[in-house]
């Protein structure tokens, strides 16, 4: 059996980073680990061939050789795999699909023509898809019944076959679930609220199959929260530390994690000493209402403030998540959300409009109240709230995009990522130095002439580098490659303003033929 496995495009996003990857010479910041995975769940007797379509388009021979095309996806690569779906049924092939998209709709998902529809977790469900295609089966709907898989079984994903070149991290993936209960997250909704986890020793065979492949770059763990079982990530860590340290550190980690990170001094200090640099928090807004209104009750425990800065001077670059549009939201909050970005030092923040994901309890209880509306857009931080707010859709957006737009200025970004470095503590173990790459060189040359010389950022930016180097050396070259980051930003907050604008005065122009259909003066005319 000749596997096809098809990974669809991702829209520009937050995430994308084209002008830093650019940079480097990659063209893809992760891999689809899931479809790796699912390759090493198959049987292996079957051939494979992977196809990335964030870096390159599928080839005539490539469908031509495949007897099942397998793609997944996540809610905002709608778009690329249903056209990849026309593609593959227009050649006469037979589709399977599952991920994130399919499982958490999948009536929307049966209506594009996909034969085995692979949901939940592969673990459980791809054998089932395998018994179906072995007994001649041509379709099928594949469900674990509420069941969750023992990860401690999942084989070790088929990293030989990604385009390594292309990409600028790997990733893996340590546990499933998260213990909280965040009204508007989607991960308890698929994966549960128990986190399960895999074992040391099996999470470091993946890390062995990664460097017996050649891989020394960075890797992440893409965990929707790490922390999720303390105990058992305790344990993993005491092993990665040893084996980091036997293999030289060939891998510089990141994560993410809940803000109670915080309050584990051990687990920080264990995280650092594994080589890890950074770790992304879903803060979410510091309104604490807000977050009590939307569950997120391990936020309100402790001083957010505080807790970024204890975890930014255990030696971790935070990165945060941040939304607006909550319900009973007090007007202001984009530059609430500002305001605690610029008083806790953090460089690099996710800004969304809130959005109702599939059969969340947010989905459930908007739905209930009447205030779903778009139920089958896409989603992503360039698209409108798809719910009716508690207060003016047109306010909210607009604090987003000015909010979105000072937060990546030139001269505050430089200002934020200086501070958090000074405050950062530095790290506990030394990777063996290396001569800097053809590529490296390259992409400092340009971060200097742009940062340095060509915007009027270049008195902070030679003013902050030359600082970092004399008060916190250990961390410079991080610090230049956090700078080099809003290569992206500085473009993306153009195209966020471009894409809510236009939106919202379609939204607007809609609303005033609704007023002006209901006036006396149309009725009367009409």
């Amino acid at each position: 059996m000749r596997i096809l496995l098809v990974y669809p495009v991702f829209p520009k996003t937050f995430w994308s980073y084209e002008k830093i990857l650019e940079l480097v010479n990659r063209k893809v910041l992760l891999p689809p680990l899931g479809l790796v995975t699912v390759a090493a769940i198959l049987p292996q007797e079957w051939e494979f061939k992977l196809v990335d379509r964030n870096i390159r388009a599928v080839t005539d021979a490539e469908w031509e050789w495949a007897d099942i095309v397998i793609l997944s996806a996540m809610i905002v690569q709608k778009d690329d795999l249903l056209d990849q779906i026309r593609e593959a049924k227009r050649r006469g092939k037979k589709v399977a699909c599952g991920g994130p998209y399919p499982t958490s709709v999948p009536e929307e998902a049966q209506k594009a023509g996909i034969d085995y529809l692979i949901l939940d977790e592969g673990e459980i469900t791809l054998p089932m898809f395998v018994e179906a295609v072995q007994r001649g089966d041509t379709e099928g709907i594949f469900r674990s019944g509420g069941d969750k898989p023992d990860v401690t079984t999942t084989p070790v994903p088929r990293f030989d076959l990604l385009e390594f070149d292309a990409y600028d991290s790997m990733s893996v993936q340590f546990s499933r679930g998260c213990p909280f209960q965040c009204e508007f997250c989607d991960i308890i909704v698929l994966y549960g609220r128990k986190p399960r986890t895999k074992t040391p020793e099996q999470l470091l065979k993946e890390l062995d199959y990664l460097y017996a492949l050649g891989w020394r770059r960075g890797v992440f763990m893409v965990d929707d929260n790490f922390i999720g079982n303390k105990r058992n990530v305790k344990l993993f860590l005491k092993e990665l530390k040893v084996w980091q340290a036997e293999h030289q550190y060939p891998f510089k980690f990141n994560t993410e994690a809940s803000i109670d990170l915080a309050q584990d001094q051990e687990l920080m200090d264990l995280m650092v000493e594994c080589y890890f640099d950074a770790v992304f928090l879903g803060i979410e807004t510091p309104d604490e209402d807000s977050l009590e209104l939307t569950k997120k009750f391990q936020n309100t425990r402790s001083s957010l403030s505080e807790s970024v800065e204890a975890i930014t001077r255990a030696g971790l670059r935070p990165m945060a998540g941040f939304i607006i549009g909550f319900d009973g939201e007090k007007a202001g909050a984009g530059s609430r959300i500002v305001r605690f970005a610029e008083q806790t030092a953090i460089p690099t923040t996710t800004f969304a409009m809130l959005q109702a994901l599939p059969n969340t309890a947010l989905w459930h209880r908007l739905e209930k109240e009447g205030r779903l509306q778009d139920k089958d857009g896409n989603i992503n931080q360039t698209t409108l709230m798809n719910f009716i707010p508690t207060r003016p859709l047109e306010d909210i957006a607009r604090e987003y995009v000015k909010a979105f737009w000072e937060l990546y200025d030139a001269e505050s970004y430089l200002d934020r990522t200086y501070r958090c470095f000074l405050m950062m503590g530095a790290p506990k173990v030394k990777a063996p130095s290396k001569l800097p790459s053809w590529v490296d060189l390259r992409a400092l040359a340009i971060v200097i002439w742009r940062q340095g010389v060509k915007r009027k950022t270049r008195w902070k930016f030679w003013h902050h580098l030359f600082s970092m180097i004399v008060r916190n050396p250990a961390v410079w070259e991080h610090y230049i490659t956090v700078c080099a980051h809003n290569e992206h930003f500085l473009e993306y907050r153009q195209i966020v303003r471009d894409e809510i604008e236009g939106q919202l005065a379609e939204f607007l122009a809609k609303q005033a033929k609704v007023v002006e259909a209901k006036s006396p003066v149309a009725v009367s005319v009409s």
